[in-house]
């Protein structure tokens, strides 16, 4: 059989162009592009004697070079700019970012970081030995008070940049709270500094132990009435005895101020039909007193 080297030749024109297309999309992938991304910034090396102030930006920008291909596949944390602190000494010192500090994948170059430096300044380490201040917040019951306050540990080491250490005189934790407290209140409670640039060395949390006291002052209530409340309309009811002794406790001031009267005692006849019964007695709280002692706390009731 002859060869034709005419025949088919449509078919063979459409293969020509698809290869050319294919090699041109090719061509195209392979193509260097430029392209602006940022990226984070990492200090690394710092020396265990220094501090740094005045930090530099956390990102920097740079422009990479590849392929449309690679670099379309990047994803966050594929480029990071790195600065090396190992040669740091006191002072505002500069550091170049150049090309070769740039953490990049494979077939992707950097061709430019801005900026091309960062400064730096960097002071001395130093540690301190500050007492332990705990925060205390609300109010114990009436007639209790805040007593001794203590702390474990009771001082804690402080590190930062000698100047900033100058004005630390404490350590803070988190508030403990007290309100309503009858009895100690313990807590174990995150520590901190309320300077900024420096820290805790160490410990970070404390154990705190507040001691709820009764209050110094205390008072004997010899005649305090005692009122019935929610008795139902057309009774009528007795109290035996009609008043109590009631001892109360409260700041000085406060208990200046306290007087039979000022106690509100009454029984609950709630429900409560003819009869003889033997009810307790109740108290209305008064500001700035608790009741230390009542006598006598069941009274006896003839409704009729």
């Amino acid at each position: 059989m002859r060869y034709h080297p005419f025949a088919h030749g449509g078919l063979k024109i459409v293969s020509v162009a698809l290869a050319l297309l294919l090699w041109m999309m090719v061509s195209s992938q392979r193509a260097l592009v430029e392209r602006g991304v940022r990226i984070p910034l990492e200090l690394q090396n710092l020396p265990e004697n220094l501090e740094m102030l005045e930090l530099p930006q956390e990102s920097v920008d740079v422009r990479v070079r590849g392929t449309a291909d690679v670099l379309g596949r990047i994803a966050p944390g594929d480029l990071v700019a790195s600065v090396d602190l190992s040669s740091a000494q006191p002072g505002r010192r500069l550091f170049h970012l150049s090309p070769e500090r740039v953490k990049v994948p494979f077939n992707v170059e950097v061709a430019q970081v801005t900026p091309s430096s960062v400064a730096i300044r960097f002071e001395p380490s130093a540690t301190r030995i500050v007492p332990v201040n705990p925060s205390i917040e609300g109010e114990p019951a009436p007639g209790f008070m805040v007593g001794q306050v203590t702390a474990q540990p009771p001082v804690v080491e402080v590190v930062g940049p000698e100047s900033m250490l100058r004005g630390v005189s404490e350590a803070i934790t988190e508030p403990i709270w007290v309100g309503s407290a009858r009895s100690d209140v313990r807590s174990s409670v995150v520590l901190g500094v309320a300077d900024e640039g420096v820290r805790i060395k160490t410990a970070r949390t404390a154990v705190v132990l507040v001691a709820i006291d009764p209050a110094p002052a205390e008072k004997q209530l010899s005649n305090v009435p005692v009122r019935a409340r929610n008795m139902r309309n057309g009774l009528s009811a007795k109290i035996s005895p009609p008043a109590v002794k009631v001892r109360v406790r409260g700041t000085q001031d406060a208990i200046e101020k306290i007087r039979d009267s000022s106690i509100v005692a009454y029984v609950d006849l709630e429900g409560i039909f003819e009869g003889d019964y033997g009810l307790p007695v109740r108290l209305e709280p008064t500001a700035g007193v608790g009741v230390d002692q009542l006598d006598p706390a069941i009274v006896n009731i003839h409704v009729e």
